[in-house]
């Protein structure tokens, strides 16, 4: 199976910018509408940054839940995003988009369902990020992809954006986030130790034929989902190709113009342009114009997303709000040279943070925060205490016991081999705590009284400085088998280790002011004729707050179909 040549026409109805989860949702549907559709995508890969993500899609009231013995209510989910997501964005009508994003998710999911390979299943327990605010939930909102065998993607798996290499095993073996548990308990059971074998033997036979694992799962199952949806369709894909401009004719957006090597060639878009290229996570001006100058360059997106159509839309007149709560998606992150000679960039979102006998310290040693909040809070944090203490860059530090059972960032957990780690300096190894202070540049007194008062209150179980393990997030990203708080465990077990975190992003929040079907507004407040946004091109429906998994996914999708709807009805 492979991607479809474009037409050499150069005529279609829709041209989507971009191949990541909005772009080709907005693909799909438009061309599941019988529109001739383009999509044009400036790297190499599609999938995007979705593609290197959890692949978290948030969907309250989705039609799933009742089925799966859950329940959740319209009133409610408006309840929680007006707790949660009310701050910032009035002045792009954030509040009126969250409203239709609560009304047309739960049909555009069911869309996908019916009219594509798009199949997502709530998830049981998955707790909203602020599970104590008023209409909460402790799970179903929350859906993830179902896996997928990549050998259904035939020759195209290998245009599909590979994970991280920091969460696969073995070179290229993805695993589901059930199987992360049978993979700890790999030496104390024995169903564990037979399934994690399965495993490992299908990836061998995977290898013998593929680049990579076939068993696609997370984000990357939900990328090659749009993928394989978009090459049923015949929707052809042009990759490696910028576009330079969007062509105007009164106003009206009619078309793109697009670098070849032979010189720009103009591409017609009859119905309309959508601008899906994923942000400007790795475009240095505009990074200066819109976030703190603390965060520098750390970002885990993916490398095309350089602002290129907000760039476009800024030059066609469109407006960007000026009153987000923050204009990135924030994560704590750590940096590494890989093997390769790449630069890495570790997001550590759930996988060590909040895990028993791990401690966040900024430069004078002192805890700043609670380590088992989101990601997004925990650099909210940074920023917080570094305008009265040193605290960015902060370290991620734990004692032997909790590096060999959960890592610590980009080591993985149960690692044979640290001296790759500690010759290149990225993680720091020290026989005491007073010799890791002064290894990582900390203030050791304020080390050891931190670390002291820390593990008194893990022995008791409760957090007196900051309540880690309070809530149901909390214990969700813990280990339920560390009682009696599942977030905590004394720090005691040498040698010690840390890494060094930075404010990372994981996408942009800031993007285009749009209407309610996604059409870009001018800056007069008037939608620009056949112009959309979705993704990350549009300004954050949640202002920049995070409050659960997938709530960047989730509006991708919903906004990519009803951008396309809209298309198919007339635009």
């Amino acid at each position: 199976m492979g991607i479809a040549e474009p037409d050499a026409s150069d005529s279609y109805d829709v041209i989507v910018l971009g191949a990541g989860a909005g772009g080709m949702a907005a693909a799909v549907v438009a061309a599941s509408e019988g529109l001739k559709t383009l999509v044009i995508e400036k790297t190499d890969y599609v999938g995007g940054t979705t593609a290197l993500s959890g692949g978290m899609v948030w969907v309250p009231n989705n039609s799933k839940m009742e089925a799966s013995g859950l329940s959740d209510r319209p009133e409610d989910a408006q309840a929680y995003l007006d707790a949660t997501a009310g701050q910032g964005g009035t002045g792009g009508d954030c509040a009126a988009l969250r409203q239709i994003f609560l009304a047309e998710a739960p049909g555009a999911i069911d869309y996908f369902d019916r009219n594509s390979h798009v199949h997502l299943v709530p998830l049981a327990f998955y707790p909203d990020y602020y599970p104590d605010k008023p209409g909460a939930t402790l799970g179903g909102r929350v859906m993830e992809p179902l896996a997928l065998d990549a050998r259904e993607l035939g020759d195209s798996f290998k245009l599909l954006r590979p994970p991280l290499p920091e969460f696969t095993l073995f070179g290229g073996m993805m695993v589901a986030r059930p199987d992360i548990a049978h993979f700890r308990g790999i030496f104390r059971s024995p169903a564990s130790a037979l399934k994690v074998a399965r495993l490992i033997l299908s990836y061998a036979v995977d290898r013998t034929r593929l680049h990579r694992g076939a068993n696609l799962v997370l984000g990357n199952a939900l990328a090659g989902r749009l993928l394989k949806s978009l090459l049923a369709l015949g929707v052809p894909i042009r990759r490696n190709t910028v576009t330079n401009r969007l062509i105007a004719e009164d106003r009206r957006i009619v078309g793109i113009e697009i670098a070849t090597p032979s010189g720009p060639s103009v591409i017609e878009a009859r119905r309309g342009v959508v601008l899906a290229a994923g942000g400007f996570s790795h475009s240095p001006d505009l990074r200066a114009r819109y976030l703190p100058g603390e965060a520098g360059m750390y970002s885990a997106a993916a490398e095309g997303n350089s602002g290129d159509g907000l760039k476009l839309a800024l030059a066609a007149g469109a407006g960007v709000p000026s009153d987000n709560a923050s204009n990135a998606f924030w994560a704590p992150v750590s940096c590494f040279t890989r093997t390769d000679g790449s630069t890495g960039v570790y997001p550590h979102t759930v996988t060590d943070r909040g895990k028993p006998g791990m401690l966040a310290v900024n430069q004078d040693g002192r805890r700043f925060t609670n380590e088992s909040n989101s990601y997004h809070d925990f650099v909210q944090a940074m920023f917080r205490s570094h305008n009265h203490s040193p605290t960015i860059p902060s370290h991620l530090l734990c004692d032997r016991r909790s590096l060999w059972q959960y890592g610590l960032g980009a080591v993985k957990p149960m690692a044979l081999r640290l001296a790759p780690y500690l010759r290149s300096g990225y993680l720091v190894k020290a026989s005491s705590l007073g010799e890791l202070a002064q290894k990582i540049g900390v203030d050791p007194g304020h080390l050891a009284e931190t670390v002291t008062t820390y593990n008194a209150d893990a022995v008791r179980g409760e957090d007196t400085a900051f309540g880690r393990g309070s809530n149901a997030y909390h214990k969700y990203v813990g280990d339920p088998a560390i009682q009696p708080n599942p977030c905590m465990r004394p720090v005691q077990t040498p040698p010690f280790f840390a890494v060094t975190l930075y404010p990372g992003d994981l996408g942009t929040a800031a993007g285009v002011q749009t209407g309610g079907n996604g059409e870009v507004l001018g800056r007069d407040g008037e939608p620009i004729p056949g112009l959309y946004a979705c993704g990350n091109d549009m300004n954050s429906v949640m202002a920049g707050n995070y409050p659960g998994p997938g709530i960047t996914l989730g509006p991708a999708l919903v906004f990519g179909y009803l951008a396309a709807m809209h298309l198919a009805r007339g635009g």
